[in-house]
């Protein structure tokens, strides 16, 4: 079963939230935007653009770039006005005298839906990506005064998108859902949602749970484009006196101005005035034209005073709906990036004598209360509930990016495990130890629940530290991890709240993801134990040499020193080139290559062995004194007391390694 998120299909910009652990969360896009622009648009190559990357070819690529579209759907091509045909793409009648997009580049025609449905299929691939599994369902909101036409159209572009439509909620219950998520009296509140290219205004009574709309009123054809409208058509007029040139006909041109025009009604909102530069606006016959002009706030308020007035009617008819009084009114939210101007919170407060709450995001408001509703849809609890097993695993990730596992998922709590790990590095004094759940191998693959360093470790050769790392998990489910250098006693910890609070679905679809990449983590996790096994043979190599030259001096075996040494550095330049088969090829002469030396040094102390000569030698390379030395300066390893598990280890007995374990 998919995740069922909450979509805001706003007409300038859409955003999409998801219940995580009870909360609802805003899910930012893969710009790292938190609201993705609602526009498509087409590349040169015929390569579908979705959001930011569609935003960015607007003046570039105006007929194959499509924004607004909100505004389109559920109506007939008879019901737009002129006002709203003006866009720099294509719109026509079809034979049904429905609403079509035309397309040059793909020599096709859209539908709105169709549109709106791309821009779905990007907020539910974002909100996938972040939640590491399929979005199937969706909670999408509409402007609460869009008609049952317009509703269906919003529920074909869902269909369309592969989602399944949960329910259609109104934008300002929405926001009054979220609103009141945490507040227990009862309250009216006000939602006045002015969005880029809608308007609705909500009464609601909110307290102990429920969310009943008393009225409701709006405009579906205004909204924060139409100010922006407004300015090009002031910034076009003087041009046209100016220069005898109307920028409203030449695509472009109207496309550069629309974006100044939004870009200086942003600006008036904290500032009284604004410049607005838009150099090579067009070309004459007397060369190229310029537009360089300055507008003030009390000019743009001037230009958008009818617009304002179209904004208190509905107001008061929701008042008068709802048998209301302004005075009656406890709260007034403002919803949409429009109401961030200063003379629509004015008008807000001759309406309502109250400060607007500003609390929330107007931006992000309506899709919370979707996520919650969505939250309520599926059943989740708000409170998060601990469980007596772990549904994952916990582990923490080893060098190479490998995930090692010290409590495997379905254990019973309380729990205690440890194991012994060591460092990776000679002289190392800081171990860093992330800690994970999941069960992929990869340790990327896994969710993180944290990261902590432990200091002060002494400077020894690698793999000789041992560090204790303790996973502790105690009845309430709050997961402890401690890491203790076992040579100077120094600890360091980490407590996890709500280690296991994922739902149902998010384990199996991690479970499940675990399945599907088991391949693709086996091969990863091979490749590392490779690189690991290849610098552990090289580190041996380089150790030999020493001894050889320490017990027998420079010239013994000069020549298969010299061999030995280019092998090496032979072996660890296919590793910088992540060259496997040069790996496999130089591992495989370097190991016979120690062989021979190997044979050599046997052969020269038996012969000093039957001459009586050099018994210090043969202890040294034969006898119990040998192998304590060698014991004492160990390589790269971890595991617990009785074991060997950790990094890759070394066998003394036959002089080999074993890479069947993984270093920190």
């Amino acid at each position: 079963m998919g995740k069922v998120v909450g979509i805001d299909l706003g007409t300038t910009n859409s955003v999409v939230a998801v219940m995580e652990g009870g909360k609802p969360v805003v899910i930012a896009n893969a710009e790292g935007m938190r609201t993705t622009p609602s526009v498509v648009g087409f590349s040169k190559e015929g390569e579908r653009l979705v959001g930011q990357m569609a935003r960015r070819q607007t003046v570039l690529n105006p007929q194959n770039t499509f924004y607004g579209v909100k505004r389109f759907m559920g109506r007939k091509y008879s019901e737009l006005t002129p006002a709203s045909k003006r866009v720099p793409y294509t719109i026509r009648r079809d034979e049904n005298a429905n609403i079509r997009i035309k397309c040059p580049r793909l020599e096709r025609d859209f539908a709105p839906e169709e549109i709106s449905a791309m821009v779905l299929r990007k907020l539910a691939d974002e909100a996938s990506r972040y939640l590491g599994q399929p979005v199937t369902g969706a909670v999408i909101t509409v402007p609460a005064y869009f008609n049952d036409s317009q509703r269906q159209a919003t529920r074909d572009a869902g269909r369309i998108a592969g989602l399944e439509v949960k329910r259609i909620l109104n934008e300002p219950t929405a926001a009054s859902l979220a609103y009141g998520l945490d507040r227990a009296n009862n309250q009216t509140i006000l939602v006045f949602d002015l969005g880029g290219g809608t308007f609705d205004v909500s009464v609601l009574e909110v307290g102990d749970g429920v969310f009943e709309v008393k009225a409701t009123s709006g405009d579906t054809q205004l909204g924060g484009n139409d100010f922006d409208e407004k300015i090009v058509d002031w910034l076009a007029d003087q041009f046209l006196e100016a220069e005898g040139v109307d920028l409203r006909r030449d695509r472009q041109a109207l496309q550069r101005l629309t974006e100044a025009s939004e870009k200086a009604k942003i600006e008036l909102s904290g500032v009284n005035v604004t410049d607005i530069n838009l150099p090579f606006i067009t070309a004459t016959a007397d060369g190229p034209k310029h537009l360089e002009t300055r507008l003030t706030r009390v000019q743009f308020e001037d230009l958008c005073r009818d617009l304002v007035e179209r904004l208190r009617y509905p107001v008061k008819q929701a008042l008068a709906d709802a048998g209301l009084s302004p005075n009656a009114i406890d709260e007034v939210v403002l919803v949409g990036g429009s109401t961030r101007m200063p003379m629509v919170q004015d008008l807000v407060r001759s309406l309502v004598d109250l400060e607007p709450n500003q609390n929330v995001n107007p931006d992000e408001v309506v899709a919370v209360g979707a996520a919650i509703q969505a939250g309520i849809l599926g059943g989740e609890v708000k409170d998060i509930l601990l469980l007596d097993v772990t549904p994952l695993s916990m582990g923490l990730e080893t060098i190479g990016g490998v995930m090692k596992k010290i409590i495997p998922r379905n254990t019973t709590i309380p729990v205690r495990r440890s194991d012994i790990f060591s460092t990776s590095e000679n002289n190392q004094s800081v171990v860093e130890v992330h800690v994970l759940q999941g069960e992929r191998d990869i340790a990327s693959g896994n969710k993180s629940l944290g990261r902590f360093k432990l200091t002060g470790i002494p400077p020894a050769p690698r793999g000789v530290p041992q560090v204790q790392i303790s996973f502790d998990i105690d009845a309430n489910g709050i997961l402890q991890v401690m890491a203790l250098d076992k040579t100077t006693g120094r600890e360091q910890g980490l407590t996890i709240q709500g280690a296991s609070t994922l739902s149902t679905e998010e384990v199996e679809q991690m479970i499940r993801e675990a399945e599907e990449f088991a391949e693709s983590d086996r091969l990863k996790k091979a490749r590392v134990d490779k690189r690991n096994k290849a610098e552990a043979i090289a580190l041996k190599a380089e150790r030999k040499l020493r001894e050889v030259a320490l017990d027998f001096g420079m010239y013994f075996a000069s020549d298969r020193r010299k061999k030995i040494e280019g092998l090496i550095r032979e072996l660890r330049e296919c590793l910088d080139q992540e060259d496997d088969r040069g790996v496999d090829l130089a591992q495989a002469d370097l190991q016979d290559a120690l062989y021979e030396l190997d044979r050599e040094v046997r052969i020269s102390i038996q012969d000093e062995e039957e001459e009586g000569f050099f018994e210090p030698l043969r202890r040294t390379f034969s006898g119990d004194r040998d192998r304590d030395r060698r014991r004492d300066d160990r390589p790269l390893y971890g595991g617990s007391s009785g074991s060997r598990s950790g990094t890759s280890t070394y066998n003394y007995d036959n002089d080999e390694w074993d890479d069947d374990d993984d270093w920190l």
